[in-house]
């Protein structure tokens, strides 16, 4: 395959949301049809001459809306040595000995304690899958056979793994699918809490209940217990975890070494436009916080890292000062109309706006942290009146 190929999208925008809209009316019909709201399971092709999309399958879901409200809250307590990573399938924690099987032939070798270590997997492997404490896959990713079949039996998984085939039969491991979108094998047996926690059993507060949510890929479990909506989500954890690329990279691109080029360029394939990249992957990150809550308020409080924090991402490190105190130093209301970082709070306006008017999601709130002034000898006055200008500007889009 050419690189050009690897890199560009399989499937356009527009191809997405017109299979969004036809789940919506199978989803609506089948509902109908039972009396009773119906979850579906959708397969889809599409044809590779033409370019049509087709359904070709349709049936109720039967795995997510079957499953009872009782929350399992799986928390590892201690680390060590991270043998492999790979896309983490479901939130559990199993720890066992591992078992590496290469070929069909040496199925009969597993036990049902063991922790399934292999290449990739088909239907032939699907009793051994049934009975494993978890799965481990060099290859694969969340439509893969193994990612599949992990969700069905409820069965964590890691897929995707380079490094699956350094562990070796018999080694004591602990794999982590709870430490959000990535997966880790951890060497030995490591100290994990479960947690039950039956949503209905808990008292309703007098008090207003809302939580801090910074990690999108907890979102959905978290909003899961009872709360009153996300009171503070800080836009730079989405950054770190998601966008992982200062946004001045993107701005002015063609100022950077040859060497960070090559890392933004790595971080932003598919995008003809990078800073496109930051907008789309930035609003998704917000938006997964805010239709996990919906319709409950989800505060968003704009990016506040220190100077230090911002120079980490990548391609930071040429657009950050040196300050002997970063926490009284360069960050949150002061940067958004300075000239040397304006371009980039534009930025995060855009994607708080898609979220808003693309998303729909109208229960997005806004935060500006760090205003300890309204004026500054520095800056001058005109600097002031536009920085207001933007702010009121993001407060209107709240009402």
């Amino acid at each position: 395959m050419r690189q050009i190929d690897r890199e560009r999208f399989a499937i356009s925008d527009d191809d997405v949301l017109q299979l969004a809209r036809w789940a919506l009316v199978i989803e609506e019909h089948y509902s109908a049809k039972r009396g009773t709201p119906t979850p579906m399971d959708i397969e889809w092709v599409r044809d590779s001459n033409t370019g049509e999309l087709f359904i070709v399958q349709a049936r109720p879901e039967t795995v997510h809306s079957q499953q009872q409200p009782m929350l399992h809250l799986y928390t590892l307590q201690e680390r060590g040595p991270v043998l492999a990573e790979g896309l983490a399938v479901g939130e559990a924690i199993a720890v066992g000995p591992a078992r590496v099987i290469r070929d069909t032939r040496q199925l009969d070798t597993f036990q049902p304690v063991e922790i399934l270590i292999t290449e990739i997997t088909d239907p032939d492997w699907e009793p051994i899958m049934k009975v494993a404490s978890a799965i481990v896959t060099q290859r694969g990713g969340r439509t893969s056979h193994a990612a599949i079949v992990a969700r069905e039996v409820g069965v964590p998984a890691v897929v995707g793994a380079s490094n699956a085939f350094t562990i070796t039969t018999g080694r004591m491991i602990t794999v982590s699918c709870a430490e959000g979108e990535v997966g880790r094998v951890y060497a030995g047996a490591l100290a994990h809490r479960v947690d039950d926690v039956d949503p209905r059993t808990l008292p309703q507060t007098t008090t207003q209940i809302m939580m801090n949510v910074g990690n999108p890929d907890q979102a959905f479990k978290l909003s899961r217990l009872p709360n009153d909506g996300v009171g503070l989500a800080r836009m730079e954890f989405i950054f770190a975890s998601q966008v992982r690329v200062h946004p001045l990279a993107l701005t002015r691109y063609a100022s950077l070494p040859d060497a960070v080029k090559r890392d933004v360029d790595a971080l932003t394939q598919g995008y003809a436009n990078k800073m496109d990249y930051f907008v789309e992957t930035l609003a998704r990150g917000i938006a997964t916080i805010a239709a996990a809550f919906w319709p409950k308020p989800v505060i968003l409080r704009l990016s506040d890292f220190k100077t230090n924090e911002y120079a980490h991402l990548v391609g930071g490190a040429g657009f950050e000062p040196h300050e002997e105190n970063p926490m009284l130093g360069w960050r949150g209301a002061s940067r958004y109309y300075h000239p040397d970082y304006q371009d980039g709070f534009m930025l995060e306006v855009a994607a708080i706006r898609r979220v808003r008017e693309v998303f729909d999601l109208r229960n997005l709130k806004v935060m500006v942290p760090s205003c300890a002034r309204t004026s500054t000898c520095t800056r001058g006055l005109p600097e002031v009146r536009r920085l207001a200008v933007k702010l009121v500007w993001i407060w209107s889009i709240n009402c």
